[in-house]
């Protein structure tokens, strides 16, 4: 009786174990086929399934001629005329080595124009074209996509945050900011965006004062979807060009580098330290050996 009771207790545990793991199994399966399909939002995911690294002109080339801009298709009514982007500024905030990267973006649109841009779940998409010297925490930019500042974020391109700036490539931020629960302007014929990319300052080379990083503009779309099919969408490109009296002076941030001659000293001071360290573990292993020893032969 015992032993029936036994192996039904372990049948029960296998069995447990058994639909656990199962359970596991689907949600890891359903989880990835989530991912996949949220990652085919993505405008530079295409480009970056085709080449290994951001190159300007086949990335320019790219946005113009790969990307289904075509928003007047989806708006009902052809006769309301498009957004137009009229103000872009765009600056560094903070210090150290954490800074954000603040956009700044104003459309003109017609008022009737905004029921449209929501009815068809527009969005308003940046992409920031990051130097090798900066690099952008994937896991960071997803905690603001929890907290709801982005609708979606990611980073593309070379993601080791791990690498100094000469041995790293560029990347690519993508960010998302859903038209309707985000960036409706108070203002009645203006659509505001404020966007704030938070970066890292990847290592710089050493033996110079400041290690010079540019930004570029960014890349700025409003994407609609149709009403057939959600990932079927239509896009709006808006050159900064466009905009009137616009300068278009790129934002700089210069990283502060390390000096050669101190970094010697270091090393030297380090390396000092670790001599001093490991001959200390020595004496004191030796004088415990030593006093254990006596304190046996007292005891004898």
């Amino acid at each position: 009786m015992g032993v029936q009771l036994f192996q039904a207790q372990i049948n029960l545990m296998i069995q447990f174990v058994v639909i656990l793991l199962i359970s596991i199994g689907s949600f890891v399966h359903a989880s990835s086929l989530e991912q996949a399909d949220h990652m085919e939002n993505y405008i530079a995911k295409t480009y970056f399934e085709k080449y290994d690294s951001l190159i300007e002109r086949i990335f320019d080339n790219y946005i113009a001629n790969e990307i289904p801009l075509g928003l007047s298709e989806v708006i009902t009514d052809k006769n309301h005329v498009m957004p137009a982007l009229s103000e872009l500024e765009r600056r560094i905030i903070g210090e150290g080595s954490h800074r954000r990267l603040s956009s700044s973006i104003r459309f003109k649109l017609q008022p009737e124009l905004k029921s449209e841009l929501t009815a068809h779940s527009c969005e308003v998409i940046i992409i920031e074209r990051l130097p090798s010297g900066v690099f952008a925490d994937p896991f960071e930019l997803q905690h603001l996509v929890q907290r709801g500042v982005f609708t979606d974020a990611a980073v593309f391109g070379d993601t080791n945050l791990e690498l100094p700036s000469f041995c790293a490539n560029r990347s690519v931020v993508e960010v998302h900011m859903s038209i309707p629960s985000k960036v409706l302007s108070r203002y009645e014929d203006d659509l505001d965006v404020n966007v704030e990319v938070p970066l890292h300052a990847r290592y710089p080379p050493l033996g110079v004062d400041f290690s010079r990083v540019e930004f570029g503009q960014p890349d700025l779309l409003i994407c609609c979807s149709t009403e057939e099919n959600a990932l079927n969408r239509s896009c709006l490109s808006m050159p900064t060009n466009d905009i009137s009296d616009y300068k278009g002076s790129p934002v700089i941030w210069d990283i502060p580098c390390g000096i050669k001659e101190h970094a010697t000293v270091v090393s030297a001071v380090i390396f000092g330290f670790a001599i001093v360290t490991a001959v200390l573990i020595v004496l004191t292993s030796i004088c415990y050996s030593d006093s254990q020893g006596s304190n046996k032969i007292k005891k004898q």
